[in-house]
């Protein structure tokens, strides 16, 4: 007979090595804090329409949750040779206006990594509830980004992304990351604009009030509820 003792012990060493993690990460207390909301864009030069779209639904994610509590985000971005910015965190609609309106789209190749690595180092400082990334295309290790996105989920800070076209390969990327950190995938078309801005709404009063305030708006659209019901398939 097989003597597993080995393969058992090593198994339980990384358990433990799982757990230990877990000790780690920092507890997602609310309290009377503003929930915060990474907010995260592809700003290559074929993303130039969908952020001047969102320049002009970003307001709607304030007030979606002004009935619940505070919302603070903070907007990054990467474009052109190895770019990637971010601003301050706001909890003000016409900063973050401001924050928009001074970027200007730049050919180049995706950065996804850099947001992940930076949502990561953001919720370290402090929660953040939620990260939101909006973009089309994937051009890295999927294998490297599913590492970061799993290190999101342990840090309880779900991935949401949002892909606009219908690109197969990019379609099984980002649901893959976003299950790996507890969140959720969604995708949309240029043409479409208002499914964008239900989600971003929805993953804002996601951020100020967790499930039960997503599931407790009177406006749920059918794609709200299926990030909903993929939310409350990682519990």
């Amino acid at each position: 007979m097989t003597d597993n003792f080995p393969s058992n012990k090593l198994k339980q060493q990384e358990i433990k090595g799982f757990l230990e993690q877990i000790a780690k990460a920092p507890l997602v207390t609310k309290g009377n804090s503003n929930g915060r909301l990474l907010f995260a864009m592809d700003a290559t030069a074929s993303r130039e329409p969908m952020w001047d779209i969102a320049s002009q639904i970003h307001a709607e994610m304030f007030e979606s949750v002004t009935n619940i509590g505070g919302l603070s985000i903070q907007l990054c971005y990467y474009r052109g040779f190895n770019e990637f910015n971010y601003f301050s965190w706001t909890d003000q609609p016409a900063s973050m206006l401001n924050s928009i309106s001074s970027v200007r789209c730049l050919a180049g190749k995706t950065q996804i990594s850099k947001i992940l690595k930076h949502a990561l180092h953001e919720t370290q400082q402090s929660p953040v509830q939620a990260l939101v990334f909006i973009g089309d295309a994937m051009e890295e290790d999927i294998d490297k980004l599913g590492d970061l996105a799993g290190q999101l989920g342990i840090y309880k800070t779900p991935a949401f992304f949002f892909q606009e076209g219908k690109n197969p390969i990019v379609t099984r990327a980002y649901q893959q990351l976003a299950r790996l950190s507890g969140g959720a995938h969604c995708s949309f078309d240029a043409g479409s604009a208002h499914i964008l801005t239900d989600l971003l709404k929805a993953v804002a009063r996601y951020s100020v009030g967790g499930l039960k305030a997503l599931e407790n708006s009177s406006s749920q659209s059918e794609v709200v509820k299926k990030l909903t019901r993929q939310l409350w398939s990682h519990k």
